[in-house]
């Protein structure tokens, strides 16, 4: 074999390694006791697909605690509408959109604090941006032009956030 075939092969070997390799904190249970217990509770004939589980217990900043799980069978993501998704994820992908939710995430509630950020552009356009999080269900009023992310999808948006990092 010459140098160019085994490092190749040792190229193939250790992304094979990485990629079994819990990124997480260990657990008591071992490194895959979510997904053991994701395929325990599919193991009946209704779910012989299986599906996906996410789930999250997190603190803010801010003192808020939030802990949420849901599951999908595969037949119904496979099966479902995925062009009702479009707006969710456009809304997700401007990168003062997510900057804004970080910011609210992290405390700052109210157009007027969110406006004292350096570029996030101007009170009208933070007001555009806030609309369109608001319509596609990342954002809620709360009264008194304070916003925040929904319970129900503050896991959900870190979730998202985890699957675009390699």
């Amino acid at each position: 074999m010459d140098l160019e075939q085994r490092v190749a092969e040792l190229e193939r070997r250790l992304a094979a390694l990485e990629g079994t390799r819990s990124t997480g904190p260990r657990v008591v249970g071992g490194d895959f006791w979510a997904l053991n217990g994701l395929q325990e509770q599919l193991s009946g004939a209704e779910a012989a697909d299986g599906g996906v589980l996410y789930t999250g217990s997190v603190g803010l900043p801010t003192g808020e605690e939030y802990s949420w799980q849901m599951t999908v069978l595969t037949e119904d993501l496979l099966e479902g509408d995925w062009t009702t998704a479009a707006e969710s994820f456009a809304a997700l992908g401007h990168p003062v959109r997510l900057r804004l939710l970080r910011e609210i995430l992290g405390g700052r509630r109210t157009a007027a604090e969110l406006a004292e950020m350096d570029d996030v552009g101007t009170t009208g356009q933070i007001y555009h941006h806030l609309r369109q999080l608001t319509a596609t269900g990342w954002l809620h009023t709360t009264g008194r032009g304070r916003h925040e992310v929904p319970p129900a999808r503050v896991v959900p948006l870190l979730v998202a956030l985890a699957t675009t990092r390699p």
